[in-house]
């Protein structure tokens, strides 16, 4: 019996976000893979679990070695579709074998909170990557969203869209930690994001 690869999206961090049938893979799971905070919420202690850090070479080999005897579950922040390990796995293990389970992604959450729209927004990533220059063009109405990091952080971003002619009155909200108790939105003018500090892991909404 060939075991299967089961990617699933928790969403944005808390367990009330996550969709049950990732909960159901998470729950029945001998052998768990994820980030260290997400094994902290979820693992247990008769799973076998390995930490996802920066060494690939060692994930791919551990999942390698325990699908000759279990499905293994990786679980992934947000949804598994938008800049997740999915994009690894897919390469390196057949697609019959691959299993992906959806997620309620930050940006749904942030758009949610802030009562905005955003079939029409564009969804960015700035998280260990600059946006291509081209989706940053001001136009009347836009919206954009980031997921940002500690060095493309929101007073960065702020810098390129000024310099792209967004006007300085252009709202923006800051969303952090988005779904937990410490949960955090911060709204102002584009040009006073240039100033704020502490929240460079969020997800940034700019509408123009």
């Amino acid at each position: 019996m060939e075991h299967r690869l089961i990617i699933a999206g928790i969403g944005p961090g808390s367990p009330d976000y996550i969709l049950p049938a990732a909960w159901r893979a998470i729950e029945r799971a001998t052998v768990l893979v994820g980030g260290q905070r997400a094994l902290d919420s979820f693992a247990r202690p008769d799973q076998l679990t390995y930490a996802v850090g920066g060494d690939m070479a060692g994930l791919l080999q551990f999942i390698r070695e325990q699908l000759a005897g279990h499905d293994v579950v990786v679980m992934v922040s947000g949804d598994p579709g938008f800049y997740s390990l999915l994009e690894l796995l897919r390469k390196q293990f057949p697609s019959g074998s691959l299993q992906v389970i959806p997620g309620l992604s930050s940006f749904q959450v942030a758009f949610a909170r802030i009562g905005l729209p955003w079939q029409n927004a564009r969804i960015l990533s700035a998280h260990g990557r600059q946006p291509d220059p081209a989706a940053l063009v001001y136009t009347e109405g836009a919206i954009l969203s980031f997921l940002t990091d500690g060095k493309n952080n929101p007073a960065r971003i702020a810098g390129w869209l000024l310099e792209c002619n967004w006007p300085a009155q252009a709202r923006v909200w800051l969303c952090k930690n988005l779904s937990y108790e410490n949960e955090t939105i911060l709204s102002a003018p584009l040009a006073d994001a240039l100033q704020v500090q502490g929240f460079d892991s969020c997800v940034m909404v700019v509408k123009g």
